[in-house]
This record gives structure tokens, C-alpha cells and sequence, in this order.
């Protein structure tokens, strides 16, 4: 099991622990967004992994991701909460679509 020191939660079984990028400032035609119009970035970096999804025959798999990598992850994906005072997503592993770089 992998945590950061950044944060108090250790997540249990395939789950992860993501903090959202920043939102978008401006469009890519320039346009400044103001604060209401900006949407959730459907993108992260991982602050911790759980031990793995518990298999049927009792041992656990090992998850594909590690505390550092930047990944993609669904629109609703997730349960959004805060931890002293950071909004953070936990996740299922299923949940993450994809690795970024």
C-alpha cells in the first residue's frame, strides 16, 4: 500500500485517492471564464492507493496505479469529500479511465 504524507486518508480495498487539477482559466480561443462557468476537470493526480480489490481466492491484486500518477477519470465518477480543508475524490480503480504521460 502506497499513501502520501499529504493526507490523513488511507483508502481501503481498489479505491484511490485523487486531488482535481485546477480548473481551466481561459478557453483556447482566449476568452477569460469566470468562476461560474468554469466546469470540474475531469483530471487528477493520485495522493494515495489502497492495498487492491480482494480477489475470490483471497489474495489481492495489485493496482496499475501508484501515488503520483496523473489520471482520467469519469464525470461523476467518484465521491467528492474534504480533508483538512482539501477537496479530494476517492475512486474506484475501475473508475480511472486512463494514465496521463
Amino acid at each position: 500500500m502506497a499513501t502520501a504524507t499529504k493526507t490523513a486518508i488511507v483508502p481501503l480495498d481498489d479505491r484511490i485517492v485523487v486531488t482535481r487539477s485546477a480548473a481551466e482559466e481561459k478557453t483556447a480561443g482566449g476568452i477569460l471564464l469566470p468562476e461560474n462557468a468554469k466546469e470540474k476537470p475531469q483530471q487528477g493526480s493520485i495522493i494515495a492507493v489502497g492495498p487492491g480489490k480482494l480477489l475470490d481466492n483471497g489474495e489481492r491484486a495489485t493496482p496499475d496505479v501508484k501515488v503520483g500518477d496523473v489520471v482520467l477519470f469519469g464525470k461523476y465518477a467518484g465521491t467528492e469529500i474534504t480533508v483538512e480543508g482539501d477537496e479530494v475524490i476517492i475512486l474506484r480503480e475501475s473508475d480511472i479511465l486512463a494514465k496521463v504521460g
